[in-house]
């Protein structure tokens, strides 16, 4: 099938589906008619694409279905970022994962010279044999060698490598030779399929009917093989839904649904939701298989997105990740007024797929803080996708005016609210610096103010909103130094969204500076678990184990951070005081050493470079910070000064942040690096005027 609707619409069982990208068609074209000449079953198509539930169900009816799989590969599939053959590709791999390992499946065609090792081709495709007809000059030998693979003598496939073509041709069809490790990934394919189907016979997380008690106690006896893979019950992960509306600039769009989507079905209390983060580190969309295991989720929800004006068609299927059988799918045509129905629709279908019980009114919970209104929904999503990718102020601030567009459009669209108030906090700590930096007198003092009266208004809104909730302990804690109410938010936010990965984020932050050390690491490795991919997640289990004093714990936490993104430099700082507070100034040099181009890494070298008797090295990083922040840093000298024994000018620092009102500050209570101060009455009496919550 390339990019067209298709010409036949049954083709019998045993018939061969040829896939390419629109520009190979007339090479692809070659290929159909070389093999109808010898009498053999293709699905090919030449039309105009035309999308429709019917046409998208065809198509995944005949790859389900097809005896063998002929992908076209070209120059033209290597540089196509996006298409629907790529969904063919994944729909195929998906489906040899579930077939016998002696038994061929895919065939890979190559039309020009692309080489055989390209990455832009799944790898289940590069582990087999590749036939080279340039420009798809189909050759005799070729078509003799289709017709023995769809012969009904299993004599003739046995003797193939697993998911390859026999390799007997008189002339050489191919550029790469079975490789010797074929033998091992047919064991290795035959282990999971065996493993997938001791899982099914076992847990039977999306079949009602009992299976047989032999079947059972054989799966018991194999403890091991179920340890491989074993998601959790009614998880699930939801894959970026892909643009088919034509133009790249729609992205914003279908990823931005996506989210809705996601976020939709983590209300769900039954559910176990991937995060964001997580799901789309799988844009391209691999084999199910893979994204399973990563994520560790027995279920995957994917899609595709087309929209056209102010309306939309959503295709969604969701898969068993480890059976690979499609548990349902559908396609939707609505209005964006009526996206809030679709999101509820397409949660309540995935819930019943999944045997979820629905204690409590589903649409309620989906649809709080949402909106009916087109162009309010549109810009808020280009405020979601602005926020994300902001790498300066200005960016930053084209986000907060698509979230005041929305507003404009809906001033009742409680989600927008929280999201600008939260943006707005974001803001100021991220691209001003911080409220005592120098910056325009709007960033210093009105901004804040604004982040408040955004949160309450979408509490008063949608009081049952948790975004709403979070974003108002966000500003408590960091501009009102409220630390008692900011708690209380905390704990209602997640009360309200217990499976959203942001906000158990910020709730075991705050728990672990509240110095409620256990709740805070309980909540962190929940974050963990719902967002694996997410370096993020790894530094706030680092964050509570440090403040719990479990330093050893802490710094592999914050190495999980490092190998999940090598890039952010914070997980190295973090890292880098963890071995501090062990005494291991060396090695706490080098950790912070290792990306000293922020402010944390300056924090660190100057402690630890004091510690090794630096005290050059170690003031040069003060006045980096210095250069950097200048009175913004009061709480970090504090902490450099307690660390150096200096507890008077340390207090004295104290009381410059308490003056300038500095975030730092919600540290104080469980800060370890503050440990030497506590007995000290003045820092007390900072202490007590914070009014930190027990």
């Amino acid at each position: 099938m390339g990019e067209g609707s298709p010409k036949r619409v049954s083709t019998p069982a045993g018939a061969v589906f040829v896939s390419y990208a629109s520009e190979d068609q007339e090479a692809a074209q070659r290929i159909c008619e070389a093999l109808r000449a010898a009498g053999i079953e293709v699905w090919f198509d030449q039309s105009e694409l035309r999308g429709g539930d019917v046409w998208d169900q065809t198509i995944r009816k005949q790859i389900k279905t097809c005896a063998l799989f002929i992908p076209v590969i070209s120059r033209h599939t290597h540089d196509r970022a996006e298409g629907y053959f790529r969904l063919e590709w994944k729909l195929a791999v998906d489906r040899s994962h579930l077939i016998m390992a002696n038994k061929a499946f895919l065939v890979p065609v190559v039309v020009d010279d692309t080489a055989d090792d390209d990455e832009n081709v799944p790898e289940k495709f590069r582990e087999v044999q590749w036939t080279r007809l340039p420009g798809g000059v189909t050759q005799p030998e070729f078509v003799a060698r289709i017709k023995r693979l769809l012969s009904p003598d299993p004599s003739i496939t046995a003797r193939l490598p697993a998911g390859a073509a026999p390799g007997s041709s008189p002339i050489p069809l191919t550029t790469r030779a079975p490789s010797t490790l074929m033998h091992g990934l047919s064991v290795a394919v035959a282990v999971l399929i065996a493993a997938a189907l001791v899982y099914l016979l076992v847990n039977k997380p999306w079949i009602s009917k009992p299976a047989p008690p032999a079947a059972t106690s054989n799966a018991k006896s194999s403890p091991a093989v179920l340890a491989a893979f074993n998601p959790p019950p009614h998880s699930v992960a939801v894959l970026p839904f892909v643009n088919l509306s034509g133009d790249k600039e729609q992205e914003y769009f279908s990823d931005g649904l996506t989210e809705e989507l996601l976020n939709s079905l983590a209300k769900i209390e039954e559910l176990q939701v991937a995060a964001r983060t997580s799901s789309f580190t799988f844009r391209e969309h691999p084999d199910i298989v893979t994204v399973a295991h990563k994520l560790n989720v027995g279920a995957v929800l994917e899609g595709s997105v087309r929209r056209s004006g102010n309306t939309v068609r959503v295709t969604t299927q969701l898969i068993n990740a480890v059976t690979g059988f499609h548990l349902w799918s559908h396609t939707y045509d609505r209005d964006l007024g009526d996206v809030l129905k679709l999101q509820t629709d397409i949660a309540d279908a995935v819930a019943t797929a999944l045997k979820v019980s629905l204690l409590a009114d589903v649409a309620t919970k989906i649809e709080i803080g949402g909106t009916r209104n087109p162009a309010a929904f549109d810009a808020y999503l280009h405020g979601l996708r602005l926020m994300r990718v902001a790498t300066s102020r200005a960016e930053a601030l084209r986000a907060l005016e698509a979230y005041s567009e929305a507003i404009g459009f809906d001033p009742d669209y409680g989600l927008a609210y929280a999201a600008r108030s939260l943006a707005q906090s974001d803001y100021i700590t991220q691209w001003a610096g911080g409220p005592s930096l120098p910056a325009p007198i709007v960033v210093r003092r009105e901004y804040p103010e604004r982040a408040r009266l955004d949160a309450e208004r979408a509490i008063v809104l949608a009081p049952n909103l948790g975004e709403a909730h979070a974003a108002l302990a966000r500003f408590l804690e960091t501009f009102a130094l409220d630390y008692a109410n900011a708690w209380k938010e905390s704990e209602r936010a997640v009360a309200l969204a217990p499976g959203s990965a942001t906000v158990l984020y910020e709730y075991s932050q705050r728990a672990a500076l509240m110095g409620k050390s256990g709740t805070s690491i309980d909540a962190a490795r929940r974050v963990v678990t719902l967002d694996p991919l997410n370096p993020l997640s790894h530094r706030a289990l680092g964050d509570a184990l440090s403040f719990a004093r479990r330093y050893n714990d802490a710094i592999a936490a914050y190495q999980d951070a490092i190998e999940a993104d090598p890039g952010p430099p914070e997980a190295y700082a973090r890292r880098g005081l963890a071995y501090y507070a062990l005494g291991s100034y060396q090695t706490a040099k080098a950790a912070c050493a290792a990306k000293a181009d922020n402010w944390e890494s300056w924090l660190c070298l100057a402690m630890s470079e004091d510690k090794l008797g630096l005290h050059g090295e170690s003031e040069t990083q003060i006045h980096r910070l210095e250069s950097w922040g200048g009175d913004a840093f009061a709480y970090q000298y504090a902490q450099i000064e307690a660390q150096r024994g200096h507890n008077t000018q340390a207090i004295d620092w104290l009381d410059s942040a308490l003056r300038l009102r500095d975030p730092g500050l919600r540290r104080l209570k469980t800060d370890p690096l503050m440990d030497s101060l506590r007995k000290e009455p003045r820092f007390q009496a900072i202490e007590r005027e914070l009014r930190f919550p027990n």
